[in-house]
């Protein structure tokens, strides 16, 4: 069964994980705000797979895929506070489907989610409040050496965990104010262009976005361009190619290295806009 979306009108958000030694891939699409859903991405083909969907919220920025893009870590919050999680919850699945192969209760938005040491390993972003109500022997938790340096236990804490271990380069860290910081986290991408992350931390963030949310530009310093890209909330360079995702829709540019001319020449993959939710069941049980 499908529902209209309702309240104010705001393209799709989407955040895409790639796995890093297979060409699997999922994007994580928000819209409207209470509802989520996990999508399969063979980068090969560039074919898609809708998984699964949550009445809720995932969040984004404290997920990851393992390596060969088998099993996601999620943290995810319901709101159902007398529930058996408490209404938050941190879980490893199968992707692109959400169904819980490890499942730990949380009971509040403090910490949750984390990382993937290896392709059945995995980092809990813990703080406190995790309870095991569901383990998998297939999976195990690293118990030890929590990723150095401190960024603190929410978002960033993982996210630029992540990003760091994917290539790229953390030029400055800005405090704006008590309530406002800006991250800058920059990737080569060939021929004197490199692509700039602007990943914003704030309250009071611009309508449409959350406290934590990134921009992006492109600059080639020796000839003196810089192109701003405020549209962009995902941008990864994929081997050859650079990928982006904007208004709701992901695009890949061919030739990252000639990006200026190839802007232009922007080939859609996908728009995630009229999506709507459909209760599925995952394809397994454990």
């Amino acid at each position: 069964m499908t529902t209209e979306p309702t309240g104010p009108s705001f393209p799709a958000r989407l955040h895409v994980l790639l796995a890093r030694s297979s060409a699997q891939a999922v994007v994580i699409r928000r819209g409207p705000s209470k509802h989520v859903c996990v999508i399969g991405w063979d980068r090969t083909r560039d074919t898609f797979e809708e998984g699964q969907w949550l009445k809720g919220r995932i969040y984004e920025r404290r997920c990851d895929l393992s390596p060969d893009g088998r099993y996601l870590i999620y943290f995810a919050m319901n709101g159902h506070w007398g529930s058996q999680t408490g209404g938050s919850w941190t879980a490893i699945s199968r992707a692109p489907y959400l169904r819980a192969l490890v499942l730990l209760g949380k009971g509040d938005g403090w910490h949750g989610g984390g990382l993937f040491t290896g392709p059945s390993r995995y980092w809990l972003n813990d703080g406190y409040g995790h309870r095991v109500l569901r383990d998998s022997k297939q999976l195990r938790r690293e118990l030890e050496h929590p990723p150095q340096p401190y960024y603190g236990g929410e978002c960033p804490g993982v996210y630029y965990h992540r990003l760091l271990r994917e290539g790229w380069t953390l030029r400055e860290h800005i405090k704006e104010s008590r309530m406002q910081a800006l991250t800058v986290f920059e990737k080569d991408l060939g021929g004197g262009w490199i692509l700039r992350k602007l990943a914003h931390e704030e309250v009071g963030a611009p309508v449409g976005k959350g406290c934590y949310w990134d921009e992006h530009e492109l600059e080639h310093a020796a000839r003196g361009v810089r192109i701003a890209c405020p549209d962009w909330e995902w941008a990864e360079r994929d081997g050859g190619r650079l990928l982006y995702a904007s208004k709701g829709c992901l695009f890949r540019v061919p030739r990252p290295e000639k990006a200026a001319l190839e802007l232009a020449e922007a080939k859609l993959l996908q728009d995630f806009n009229g999506m709507r939710f459909v209760a599925r069941p995952a394809p397994y049980r454990d």
